[in-house]
């Protein structure tokens, strides 16, 4: 998506990259700041979402941040008040990597996206006692378990999980058809 968005920019904002990252450079906004930058990108400029994370990425990488990797991320999620619900991330995240060789694990600040043709399920540690699983869903399945939801990432529905046995027969179903319905 990054490419897409990238090489359609000039047509888009009237700038190439490299102009956009040179103006957030010389604009007096951290570009270490992610969210400063994308804040600055729409309120100065219009700049559309997709459009403003690309340049705040690239911005940020050219100021000599590096990105994380995924279990740097996934660790930084489940440290400190949290550390306690990682056995819970762990527990779902098995069901979920064991469904096929085409989920990919994809890193973000809050929470940990599992993804095959489009994003299915995302992980979250909601609170300091609370694990949401997030399952997309064309049709929802009938389950008491789910709520319908917006988050953690693309999700029509999440579950809270609070201890490893709630990870259980049920959940890993739902999250076998989040699986199936958005596959290839």
């Amino acid at each position: 998506m990054m490419a897409a968005v990238t090489s359609s920019m000039r047509d888009r904002t009237g700038r190439t990259l490299e102009e956009w990252v040179e103006a957030v450079r010389t604009s007096g906004v951290d570009p270490l700041d992610q969210n400063e930058v994308r804040k600055w990108l729409k309120a100065e400029h219009g700049v559309p979402q997709n459009t403003q994370w690309a340049i705040a990425f690239e911005a940020a990488k050219q100021a000599g941040w590096v990105e994380p990797t995924v279990e740097q991320y996934i660790d930084q999620q489940y440290s400190g008040p949290k550390a306690a619900l990682r056995p819970i991330f762990d527990a779902a995240r098995r069901l979920i990597e064991e469904l096929g060789t085409d989920v990919r694990v994809e890193g973000r600040g809050t929470y940990t996206p599992f993804v095959r043709a489009r994003q299915f399920a995302a992980i979250a540690a909601a609170t300091k006692a609370r694990v949401d699983l997030g399952l997309r869903f064309v049709v929802a399945p009938s389950s008491e378990l789910l709520v319908p939801a917006k988050a953690p990432g693309q999700s029509s529905h999440k579950i809270g999980l609070t201890s490893t046995e709630d990870v259980n027969d049920e959940v890993g179903s739902l999250i076998a058809i989040a699986y199936q319905q958005n596959g290839r």
